[in-house]
């Protein structure tokens, strides 16, 4: 995939220069980041699907991998964004959607998926095994991770069937954060030492040459280490590039090779650029951007509650607490408090597991007659500048207008060009 080798080459060769990798299934979010895209020149637009979202028995979204490309490529011809410069990507692609069954039949379904997503054009490949199954021991030996690694990266080679030039690059990695922010305490966060490094990568690429995968493994364009990111309910930790000194220069006479960084969201604009200079130049951003969304969907929640008759209004915020009560399923794992404190983290937590539930039927109603209401009866500038002052700059300077859906598109976008700086910092 040479636009993304072709960021890379440039990073190895001593340019500042990054990709922002966008997961996320959401409409908005994703429109929005085509709108950044073509509002900033970028040379390329990275949207990634986890395994969780998207797999062959549907994910948390309904879609397979060939639905949630035409689905993204439905979304790029709206905006009017080129689909040569998309990439889609897979992440976490592994047993990670079926930890619950023994190994050998969690990798079967992870060797179908990592096919699927590659025969529906998916060109970037996270080959992440670095969780226990049923049978597994904890945590998982490193060289079982690599193997299952190989074993995947092999089942994504055998699938793709195009022009060479188009082959599918990869990311490998043992010590992966884990999707959506951390559920253990942060205090003793550790960085991923450089020898941990350097040894995984001698790993795989021994193992992926054993494999008869060599060609494959010239295309294996970064590793995922823990660079001292990460985020929890309410924390974030900044990053510190004092602490990954030493990490951060043993990538660099590694041929072909940068970081890809895991749990970017929420760092400032100053970390992110400092994580690219420091050659983690892939920076993945998720619950970040779709903790923005939900910023937006309140403040039009409340806007809602300001020029809309009670019995007209959707009740969007409401709706949502009580489907996510209901249906505890994606938060109950995670969120442990009571009575107000739990309200405050089913809407707040930085984890933001409010965005599984998005697709459920009555909160897409109630967003829908939100923006109904809302087109209806369009809300003043005052308005937008008391609950959205981000979107309120945007709509002034005639980026956005006042349609509900370009209000949340324009927050969005704050998040995502915080990113872009990071990545571009000389365009």
């Amino acid at each position: 995939m040479e636009l993304i080798r072709d960021i890379v080459e440039r990073h190895k060769a001593g340019e500042q220069i990054g990709v922002t990798s966008v997961c996320s299934a959401h409409p908005l979010v994703i429109e929005a980041t085509f709108r950044q895209a073509l509002r900033t020149a970028q040379p390329v637009v990275l949207i990634e699907a986890t395994s969780n979202q998207v797999n062959q028995d549907g994910g948390y979204t309904g879609m397979v991998p060939a639905d949630f490309r035409a689905f993204v490529e439905s979304l790029a011809a709206k905006t009017g964004f080129p689909i040569d410069r998309l990439v889609l990507g897979g992440d976490h692609l592994g047993p990670n959607a079926w930890t619950a069954l023994p190994a050998e039949e969690a990798m079967d379904k992870a060797e179908i998926m990592v096919g699927d997503y590659v025969r529906a054009g998916f060109r970037k490949i996270h080959l992440d095994c670095s969780m226990s199954c049923a049978d597994d021991p904890v945590p998982l030996p490193e060289r079982v991770i690599a193997e299952r690694a190989g074993r995947l990266c092999r089942a994504a080679e055998d699938a793709f069937a195009g022009d060479p030039a188009d082959a599918p690059v990869y990311v490998i990695g043992t010590e992966v954060p884990v999707p959506g922010g951390a559920a253990e305490d942060l205090e003793g966060l550790a960085v991923t030492t450089p020898e941990a490094a350097i040894a995984t990568v001698a790993m795989h690429r021994d193992l992926f040459r054993d494999l008869g995968l060599a060609d494959a493994w010239e295309r294996v364009i970064a590793t995922v280490v823990q660079p001292g990111v990460e985020f929890d309910h309410d924390k974030v930790v900044e990053y510190r590039p004092e602490r990954a000194t030493e990490l951060s220069r043993v990538i660099e006479p590694v041929d072909h090779l940068v970081f890809e960084a895991h749990s970017t969201d929420y760092q400032t604009p100053a970390g992110l650029a400092a994580l690219v200079r420091d050659h983690f130049a892939i920076l993945k951003v998720g619950p970040g951007v779709t903790f923005a969304l939900r910023e937006a969907l309140w403040a039009l929640d409340a806007i809602e509650a300001e020029t809309v008759p009670t019995d007209q209004r959707a009740g969007l915020r409401a709706v949502a607490l009580d489907r996510m009560r209901t249906d505890p399923r994606n938060w109950q794992k995670y969120y442990h408090a009571t009575g107000n404190a739990l309200t405050l983290q089913l809407q707040y937590s930085l984890s933001d597991r409010i965005r599984y539930y998005w697709p459920d039927p009555a909160i897409a109603a109630a967003q829908a007659r939100l923006f109904e209401n809302l087109r209806a009866t369009t809300p003043s500038l005052p308005l937008v500048s008391q609950y959205l002052p981000v979107a309120y700059a945007a709509v002034r300077a005639g980026d956005f207008s006042l349609d509900p859906a370009e209000l949340v598109m324009a927050h969005v976008c704050a998040t995502l060009d915080a990113y872009y700086g990071a990545c571009y910092p000389h365009a």
